[in-house]
């Protein structure tokens, strides 16, 4: 059996794993990437989408789930297993996707047209968000299916509403996808389920190389930093993923308004995104998924008493440019796109501001640059200066840090092996020395590199990741500027006759 990382390989966007038995095809997750490496998106598939015979959809993030439309474009046509909750968040964010590709498509042809130059091509569409929503087929949580010859489960990640860590078992290999997986106090979701055999470990590594400050201190930061903008009579700006972070700071704020921050009533609190009274709809939805009393908190009335205002159209939106004092929560958490855009656009030059960051940044991202200590950005094609007050708040991450995936991990058979994914290089390489303290085996695969899996007792070492580093570097450059395929071609025939001659 052969398992091939197309993405979420030492890099932290575009999950997406095939596994390949000898009569079938499965994928295991297709994302987005994101960040720096957003252009891959465009390229061309590295698999033949008609030849995939079923995917297995770990969670809704965009970052596993946002190419899927673009793989039905291509001729798939096989079902797609999630839960049900992940289906319903799935659609939901594919849907905005479109919204957003179509308002910067018109944006971008507007310019293009000017410079005489061909309109831009949306990734996919409404039709391909039908035609792959007509494929789901719903897996709750500890119920095995079997599909050709792959039995998996689906059990729960403690990520966000619906995320699961999957069982899949195949010619006597069992693997674990641990998705991407919570922490071990999860506050909204069960924690994760807890593994103790497996073959090979699929793992992720976000945050292998750190630990979050613990719930307290979190929520200390994030009351001191609240309080300072109601003490100035200030804007907080909070870039928020619509999907569990923006549920888990309403409930954070419920917490301060009713415990500690009476004062917090006197600020105005908006959550400026089309799409988030739908998504916290689909959490009231579905109780079974979430701890007791959060499913409590999102089914009663506790919510009206934080008085939060849905912003739904654009008029909306840019009347809160006019408020000197309010809280707003806007997509995107990256600021990628979406209505926080704006907001920063005329609100992060101003000292008073603050600006507070409840999630991961990716490398490349608008988010990443600011977290980094930029003091100008450009904005929607305009050069802002940095000057609000930045708050980075880590400890609300619905990602578990190093200290939970080793305390997840160390469940497992001393021989089982780890492939370390959805980690930039330096938090893989750290969890890859952590597991190895602990006694495990390792790997951190390299984007598009194949694996051989065997039965622990047949079992042969997998190469390094670095044996296909050229080789990548090479498809990547290629893919990314076909135009001088023959150009690299030249130079690589150069180069081997160079080294045929010295070789002579």
């Amino acid at each position: 059996m052969e398992l091939t990382f197309l993405g979420a390989a030492q890099e932290v966007t575009g999950s997406s794993y095939l596994l390949e038995s000898d009569n079938a095809k499965l994928l295991i997750d297709f994302g987005m990437f994101q960040g720096k490496e957003e252009d891959w998106n465009y390229q061309p598939l590295d698999i033949k989408a008609k030849e995939v015979n079923a995917l297995l959809l770990t969670h809704a993030h965009l970052d596993h789930s946002g190419r899927i439309p673009v793989l039905v474009k291509n001729g798939f046509r096989g079902p797609i297993f999630a839960t049900p909750p992940t289906i319903e968040l799935t659609k939901l964010l594919w849907e905005d996707t479109v919204k957003l590709m179509k308002e910067e498509k018109e944006r971008l042809d507007r310019k293009r047209r000017r410079q005489d130059k061909p309109p831009v091509e949306l990734l996919f569409d409404e039709d391909d968000i039908d035609e792959a929503s007509k494929l789901f087929v719903p897996l709750p949580w500890n119920q095995t299916e079997r599909f050709k010859e792959f039995q998996f489960t689906f059990r729960p990640s403690g990520h966000i509403l619906g995320a699961s860590s999957i069982e899949v078992n195949a010619e006597n290999i069992k693997l674990v996808f641990s998705g991407d997986l919570g922490p071990q106090d999860t506050v909204l979701e069960p924690p994760p389920y807890i593994f103790e055999d497996a073959d090979y470990v699929v793992i992720e590594s976000t945050y292998g190389d750190r630990q979050h400050k613990d719930i307290r201190e979190t929520r200390a930061e994030f009351k001191n930093a609240l309080s300072a903008a109601i003490r100035d009579r200030s804007k907080v700006l909070i870039p928020t993923f619509v999907v569990d972070r923006a549920q888990r700071i309403i409930y954070e704020l419920y917490l301060l308004l009713t415990q500690e921050m009476p004062e917090l009533a006197s600020t105005p609190m908006f959550f400026d995104s089309p799409l988030g009274n739908k998504i916290t709809a689909v959490y009231s939805s579905y109780p079974e998924y979430l701890l007791p009393h959060l499913a409590e908190f999102f089914q009663g009335m506790d919510q009206e008493k934080l008085g939060i205002q849905y912003i739904d159209t654009p008029e909306q939106s840019k009347k809160l440019n006019n408020l000197d004092h309010a809280l707003i929560m806007a997509g995107s958490g990256m600021c990628t796109g979406g209505r926080i855009l704006h907001h920063l656009k005329h609100g992060l030059w101003n000292p008073k501001n603050h600006l507070i960051f409840v999630g991961y940044q990716a490398a490349g991202t608008l988010g990443r640059s600011i977290v980094d200590g930029a003091r100008n950005v450009k904005i929607m094609g305009e050069d802002i200066a940095v000057r609000a007050q930045i708050h980075t708040i880590n400890g609300f991450s619905s990602h578990a840090d190093a200290k939970d995936l080793l305390s997840w991990a160390k469940n497992f058979q001393p021989d089982t092996t780890f492939l370390i994914t959805h980690g930039e290089p330096k938090p893989a390489k750290s969890l890859a020395v952590s597991l190895g303290n602990m006694g495990y085996h390792s790997v951190i695969p390299a984007r598009r590199q194949s694996v051989t899996l065997r039965p622990r007792k047949e079992r042969i070492a997998i190469p390094p990741p670095e044996a296909y580093t050229i080789g990548q570097k090479i498809d990547n450059f290629v893919a990314k500027y076909p135009h001088k395929r023959k150009l690299v071609e030249r130079v690589l025939t150069a180069l081997l006759e160079s080294l045929e001659d010295s070789e002579a």
